[in-house]
C-alpha cells in the first residue's frame, strides 16, 4: 500500500512474549499507541500464564492478535511462535518491558534500507526508571576464555557519547529488528536455550550466513528490566549457568573451548560456589550446580560449532 506521499511503508510485525505479566504488557501496548509507524502487525505470545490476558491486552489495543501457547515456551519458543504468524517484510521482537519511543521503527527500518547485509538491528537502551541512563550502545564479544561479555556504555549518562551507526557483536534480546527475508536463510530462534543467551547464538548464526549485526543509535528504547524473571532469582541462576555453558560449546572451537572450560571448573566453579556458600544462598548454589549438571548430561546439544 502506497500512501498518498509516495512514501513507503513496509509492513512490521511487533513480537511480544508475555508470561503472567498482562500489566506490564499492557503498558507496552499503551506506548505503541503513542507513535506514528502506519504499518504495524502486533503480536502477543501468552506463554502459558496462569490468567488469560487477551481480554486486557485488546482493550488497549484492539488490533493486538494474541496467541495462547498451552505450556511455557521459553523466550526462544514465544518469539518463534510469533515469528512462524507474523506477516510483515520485518520482524521487530521486543521484550513486553519496554515501551517505544517515535522514531523507533523508522531508525531501525533505515538501517535495512541503506546497508543490504543488515540481519540483527538494535536500537540504543535507556532504562525506563533511569531516562537517560544508557542500558545498550552495543555489545562486546563473548571473552573465549570467561564465556562473559558487556554491554557499550551500560550505566553511563547518555552525553550523545555513542552517537554512532556501528556494527556490533549481538543485539540486545529485549528488542531486535529482522528482516523475513534473512530469516528464510537463518532460521528461527535457538530454543534449546529456553532462556537467557539465545540472542547471542542467534546473531552468531546470522553471521555466518554473511549478515552483519547493527546498534542503530537514532532509535531509542525503555527497558525496564528483568520484570519477569526477577534481577536475583534462582531461575537465572541456572539458567544463566547452563546456558553460558551450552553457548560455548555451540560456539567456540577448539582449543579455546577447552581453555574455557579450564577457566569454568578451576575458577568460576569454585568462586562462586564460595560465594553462594558465604551469602548463605543455597538455593541459588543449587541452581548453579543444577545449570553445570545440565551440560554434563547433554553431551551433544545440537552443537554448531565445528570441532
Amino acid at each position: 500500500m502506497q500512501p498518498e506521499n509516495n512514501t513507503y511503508y513496509p509492513l512490521v510485525s511487533i513480537i511480544t512474549v508475555n508470561y503472567n505479566n498482562a500489566k506490564v504488557t499492557v503498558e507496552l501496548m499503551a506506548s505503541l499507541k503513542r507513535i506514528s509507524y502506519p504499518r504495524l502487525e502486533v503480536i502477543v505470545v501468552d506463554n502459558a500464564s496462569a490468567e488469560n490476558p487477551t481480554g486486557a491486552i485488546q482493550q488497549e489495543y484492539p488490533a493486538a492478535r494474541v496467541i495462547l501457547s498451552e505450556q511455557n515456551l521459553g523466550f526462544a519458543g514465544g518469539n518463534n511462535l510469533g515469528i512462524k504468524a507474523a506477516t510483515g517484510e520485518y520482524l521487530f521482537l521486543v521484550n513486553n518491558d519496554t515501551e517505544f519511543t517515535e522514531g523507533l521503527i523508522e531508525g531501525l527500518l533505515e538501517v535495512f534500507s541503506q546497508h543490504p547485509d543488515a540481519g540483527v538491528v538494535s536500537p540504543k537502551f535507556h532504562y525506563f526508571f533511569q531516562k537517560g541512563t544508557i542500558e545498550y550502545a552495543g555489545y562486546k564479544a563473548v571473552d573465549t576464555l570467561t564465556g562473559r561479555n558487556s554491554m557499550i556504555g551500560c550505566r553511563e549518562t547518555d552525553k550523545g557519547q555513542y552517537d554512532a551507526f556501528t556494527e556490533t557483536h549481538y543485539a540486545h534480546g529485549g528488542a531486535m529488528m529482522v528482516s523475513a527475508a534473512a530469516l528464510q536463510k537463518v532460521g528461527l530462534m535457538p530454543e534449546v536455550y529456553f532462556l537467557y543467551y539465545e540472542e547471542f547464538d542467534w546473531c552468531e548464526q546470522f553471521k555466518r550466513q554473511g549478515y552483519k549485526i547493527y546498534y542503530q543509535y537514532k532509535s531509542l528504547i525503555y527497558h525496564k528490566e528483568s520484570m519477569t524473571t526477577g534481577k536475583n532469582s534462582p531461575l537465572k541462576t541456572y539458567y544463566i549457568t547452563r546456558n553460558r555453558i551450552l553457548f560455548m560449546r555451540r560456539n567456540v572451537k577448539l582449543p579455546a573451548r577447552m581453555f574455557f572450560m579450564l577457566y569454568f571448573i578451576f575458577f568460576t566453579i569454585p568462586k562462586n560456589t564460595a560465594q553462594f556458600l558465604l551469602k548463605r544462598e543455597s538455593v541459588h548454589m543449587k541452581a548453579f550446580w543444577n545449570g553445570i549438571f545440565w551440560n554434563l548430561k547433554h553431551p551433544k546439544p545440537d552443537n554448531i560449532c565445528v570441532a
